[in-house]
């Protein structure tokens, strides 16, 4: 029987002989997933699943746990010309406690500088850094008897990965999906969503291609929710897709007091329900301050007052904007949360000021 190798004796000894750099600055050199300050992965292979779509298998290091539950995301970081770039993606794997890589699927946005990265520039091999699944938009254990799936583009990746922990359990239930797309070229997991079809009874696949079709409008008679799905009323719904698409099933689910029997997906930062105050920021190391309005995020605040901001993702997710409050009290725009204890740690692109407060920066 093999030894197990120490690791922590040999991080301990390593702390010895290598002060002042971190024994991880060393093992990361043995291997660069060897790291206990910051999660990383490595990019293992990138599989094309259209024109402008493609799957990254990626290969967690020291501290990622493979209890994600379906339908949940992850931030994924990567140096895009000298700097990190932070964005949340869809695990579009079903989760394995006994595996080892995960699966993000991207579209490449024409204004988007990491998603084209991913898509047509990141190389088998690169190491990137990770944060920790997160997300409420999930499949319940058990699942219901009942479910139907709304999802629109590349809203199809949290999804597929319900469907693919449905197929492995064996336990597909009734399943309406029902995605829309421009084209069917477009459409993600387009040949693997008709063999889950074939192989399961219980589900069935609703294809629009928006193009040719035009889009679902869920209210009408003929082009909408009654026709595609009967009994939408009794299932559990999910929907994911782009923006007006859940506008328009999140204002009907409501005119039909079903609002709690659906459940959405964005793929964007929502902002400024519960704003601050506002009021006067002062940046301590710096001397400078600035009087902003309640929702001006504290990072925003910052650049105005030409303060160098650290940032990142800017979507509350990689922590790379994290500073210390001093005074006062701020509030996490996307939830209300209020911090105002001293040196409290706050992310400063989703928090805004509630009265004067100070930053250490």
């Amino acid at each position: 029987m093999s030894a197990t190798i120490p690791w922590e004796r040999v991080r301990r000894a390593g702390a010895r002989l290598t002060t002042p750099l971190h024994p991880d600055d060393y093992l990361s050199l043995l291997n660069p997933l060897w790291s206990q300050r910051e999660l990383r992965g490595r990019i293992e292979k990138v599989v094309r699943e259209t024109e402008d779509a493609a799957t990254l298998v990626i290969r967690p290091g020291w501290g990622w746990r493979f209890d994600h539950r379906p339908g949940q995301y992850v931030g994924i970081g990567v140096a895009v010309e000298g700097r990190f770039q932070w964005r949340s993606y869809s695990v579009s794997s079903a989760p394995r406690r006994s595996g080892r890589h995960i699966a993000i699927t991207v579209r490449a946005m024409p204004e988007g500088l990491l998603s084209s990265h991913l898509v047509n520039g990141l190389e088998p091999g690169t190491i990137v850094r990770l944060a920790r699944p997160e997300g409420d938009f999930v499949l319940p254990d058990p699942p219901p008897q009942r479910m139907l799936f709304l999802v629109g583009g590349s809203g199809i990746t949290p999804v597929m990965a319900m469907l693919r922990t449905l197929d492995r359990r064996g336990t597909m239930p009734d399943v309406v999906l029902h995605y829309s797309s421009p084209t069917p070229e477009r459409m993600i997991f387009r040949d693997e969503l008709t063999r889950l079809e074939e192989a399961h009874e219980g589900l069935t696949v609703h294809r629009l291609h928006t193009d040719v079709d035009g889009l679902l409008e869920v209210g009408h008679d003929q082009r909408g929710l009654d026709a595609v799905c009967p009994d939408w009323r009794e299932r559990e719904t999910w929907a994911c897709g782009p923006g007006p698409m859940l506008d328009a099933v999140h204002e009907h689910y409501e005119r039909h007091g079903l609002a709690e029997r659906l459940h959405l997906e964005r793929f964007t930062l929502q902002l400024g329900g519960d704003g601050g105050e506002g009021g006067t920021i002062r940046f301590r190391s710096s001397g400078k301050q600035v009087d902003v309005d309640g929702a001006t995020t504290v990072l925003e605040a910052g650049e105005q007052a030409g303060v160098g901001m650290p940032f990142g993702c800017r979507m509350g997710i990689c922590h790379t904007c994290t500073l210390t409050l001093v005074s006062g009290t701020v509030r996490d725009l996307r939830n209300g949360t209020e911090y105002a204890q001293p040196h409290e740690q706050v992310q400063t692109c989703v928090t805004a000021a509630v009265g004067d407060c100070v930053l250490d920066i």
